[in-house]
């Protein structure tokens, strides 16, 4: 590193020369004595290629501009006239002889046009396309302000780059010494830092801190440093960090939007999607680790040429194959458990197929998360295999761990061991209420170790499996409920019996009741005689959950009713007798016994 930065810095005064040296090569060996000369020819290429660009354009129907959503089509009619303009004007000049500096200098210029041609093209065409245009595509809506934003700014990167490149190029090949061509493309680099900087604290649709635009700034100072001093590999991570997660966002919802909704249903579609969306992503990944892994290979470092470098580059790439693999499998996965739960949620039939759908939502979220675990763990293993890590002490230790964590950990085994043989007795499912000693509610989500358990008045019971014992569940088949009305003794039994047969029956025959009865309501006789009532029971079988509505309304049509035909409801009632003459007169008759047995083995007055 300081031997280059001191050949950088011994290349500043000779620029001047370099550059003269540079000129004279091109008036000389170049132009041949006709100043121009290569703008000329690379003006007539142009015209050529747009000429053959427009046929291609007319050909498939015309250019779409300013589509709020291109398509699959849009692109590859794009791709054509590209393709058009390249093939014409590349072919139109190396029909025919050039001299050596020249057709260097004119094929350099044309290549970093086209480039410059295509990536702006697809830039816009990919903004447009990716995203959600919910503000109705308005010229000053959020998505077209940022759309425009990043259409200029994609432009200028894109020309600073490839023309620079196409410079640095061209004057490495008419002589310049390689200390003169770096410092050439490090001053023309300092103008991709200061576009860099212009997005950081300009970009329209993200309100980001003005520490976190600091830290960006000084982010993309640091690589340009570190390209300076010829650490690429550093470089390339820093730059791989900053813009590889939004470009595999957006590739993956550039892929979805090319795509289209002409896709099929179920569980077809949901494996296309996956395919589609991963896929892409996958491809911009690899492209990623491909360039990484060219740099590292071709870097004179010291990882290049040793069996440690080798293993470490090799295992690396293996690390990503393991990754992209794993990550196809576990969205496979979810995307298909999710499309079944959303499936079953919403089943109907007869009752053995509710019963079916309600248990699958039961144990699918359940084994969605082992299979996350176990997905982990065995892309955890194969990379570190890749990587030259014996793993078989590793399995060895966990198992011996997990041992330990067993004897340790008895309530946790326990717990989960519980829950095993509760899933598999099918004792309750998600949506169920059940009630297990002091804890009671409906059953909203399991974990590997507990449940959660929503109280019909709000708060959540997290219990663990270990802890439930005996299930009480009260959503399975049918419940009924018994009531019982207390009527006076002088009420007559035999209308109370017919009134509340006839409530039974317009109850079952609602429509707000009818699909829940089973049974009608009825009355099944005298069940006591109380100290001040008769006690007539009730009972009405319905569908779980369903019987405290119906028990309700029940209730205010026998009050009703009751009330309307002479039948009176009891209540406890009390007598109390006291005071009055009888008292007076007990009072009197100890008064006049006074006298003669002694005042005092008389009581006193009550």
């Amino acid at each position: 590193m300081r031997a280059r930065l001191a050949g950088l810095l011994a290349a500043i005064p000779r620029l001047p020369a370099e550059f003269a040296k540079v000129a004279e090569v091109t008036a000389r060996d170049v132009n041949a004595g006709r100043p121009g000369i290569v703008l000329i020819i690379l003006a007539v290429l142009v015209v050529i290629g747009l000429a053959a660009e427009w046929l291609v354009r007319h050909f498939v129907g015309g250019r779409v501009r300013d589509s709020s959503r291109p398509s699959l089509a849009t692109f590859a009619a794009e791709f054509a006239a590209l393709l058009a303009f390249s093939l014409a004007s590349f072919g139109s000049f190396v029909a025919f002889d050039w001299p050596p500096l020249l057709r260097k200098v004119v094929l350099t210029l044309l290549a970093a046009t086209v480039a410059y041609r295509l990536v702006r093209t697809f830039a816009g065409l990919a903004l447009a396309l990716a995203g959600d245009d919910a503000e109705g595509g308005g010229p000053d809506s959020q998505k077209a302000v940022a759309d425009r934003f990043w259409r200029r700014r994609t432009s200028v990167i894109a020309g600073i780059l490839l023309f620079g490149w196409a410079i640095v190029s061209i004057v490495r090949a008419l002589g310049m010494s390689p200390d003169a061509v770096r410092l050439v493309a490090y001053l023309l680099g300092i103008g991709l830092l200061a576009a860099g900087f212009e997005i950081v604290w300009h970009r329209p649709e993200q309100a980001a801190s003005t520490l976190k635009r600091v830290l960006l700034s000084l982010f993309l100072l640091v690589l340009w440093l570190a390209w300076m001093a010829g650490m690429s590999g550093l470089l390339w991570l820093g730059i791989f960090a900053l813009v590889l997660p939004g470009f595999v966002r957006g590739a993956g919802q550039l892929a979805q939007a090319l795509a289209g909704t002409a896709r099929p249903v179920g569980i077809s579609g949901v494996v296309i999607d996956v395919l589609i969306d991963r896929g892409a992503r996958a491809l911009v990944i690899a492209a990623a680790v491909a360039w990484m892994a060219y740099l590292w290979r071709s870097d004179a470092s010291i990882l290049a040429g040793s069996e440690f470098g080798d293993r470490l580059i090799g295992g690396a790439l293996n690390a990503v194959i393991i990754f992209l693999i794993a990550d196809l499998v576990w969205q496979l996965s979810k995307g298909l458990i999710n499309y079944r739960l959303s499936a079953e949620a919403l089943a109907t039939g007869s009752d053995e197929q509710i019963a079916r759908a309600a248990r699958l939502r039961t144990l699918l979220p359940i084994f969605r998360n082992v299979l996350s675990v176990f997905i982990v763990v065995v892309s955890a293993l194969t990379i570190l295999s890749g990587l030259g890590v014996q793993i078989g002490p590793l399995i060895a230790g966990a198992g011996i761990f997990g041992v330990a964590i067993g004897f340790g950990s008895q309530t946790l085994v326990k717990d989960v061991l519980s829950g095993v043989f509760f899933m598999l007795d099918d004792a309750f499912r998600v949506g169920e209420y059940i009630q297990s000693g002091s804890y009671k509610g409906t059953v909203e989500s399991f974990s590997l170790r507990s449940v959660r358990l929503r109280h019909h008045r709000g708060p959540i019971y997290t219990v663990p499996f270990g802890a439930l014992g005996a299930i009480e569940n009260m959503s399975r088949d049918w419940v009924i409920d018994k009531m019982v009305v207390r009527v006076t003794y002088d009420s007559d039994v035999d209308l109370a019996r017919k009134l509340i047969r006839t409530i039974g029956q317009e109850l079952a025959a609602d429509p707000e009741f009818a699909a829940d009865t089973i049974e009608p309501l009825k009355m099944q006789g005298i069940d006591n005689f109380g100290d001040f009532a008769i006690e007539l029971k009730m009972k009405l079988k319905t569908k779980p959950n369903t019987q405290f509505k119906m028990k309700r309304q029940a209730l205010m049509m026998i009050r009703k009713a009751f009330a309307e035909n002479g039948i009176k409801i009891a209540v406890p009632t009390v007598q109390v007798e006291g005071g009055g003459d009888r008292a007076a007169a007990a009072q009197q008759a100890i008064n006049d016994l006074k006298p003669a047995v002694g005042a005092a083995d008389l009581p006193h007055s009550i």
